[in-house]
């Protein structure tokens, strides 16, 4: 699965038959803050979530940024991947 950072729209996108997949990041402060997510029902149960997710976090691992999560859905993978809980801001997600 192809994903592409769009930096001018702030988001990682995942294109399919014309639709797009989409997580919208915003920098903060000395974070990348992932905000939420937008999957077609097109696209629906084949992970396309899930991928975009994890190229957000190996995106602001490449760049040394910890993680603000405002989305239900990234919060949820976060929770299926405790691994990437070291990523997370601790100041503002304490109990993630």
């Amino acid at each position: 699965m192809e994903i592409i950072n769009n930096e001018k729209n702030l988001q990682f996108e995942y294109h399919l038959n014309g639709e797009v997949a989409r997580l919208e990041y915003r920098f903060y402060k000395r974070d990348i803050a992932m905000m939420h997510t937008v999957v077609p029902e097109s696209m629906k149960g084949q992970g396309v979530a899930s991928a975009l997710a994890a190229h957000a976090f190996e995106f602001a691992k490449s760049k040394n940024k910890k993680v603000m999560v405002y989305c239900p859905f990234v919060a949820k993978y976060v929770k299926k991947h405790p691994e990437l809980r070291e990523q997370i801001d601790r100041e503002y997600h304490p109990n993630l």
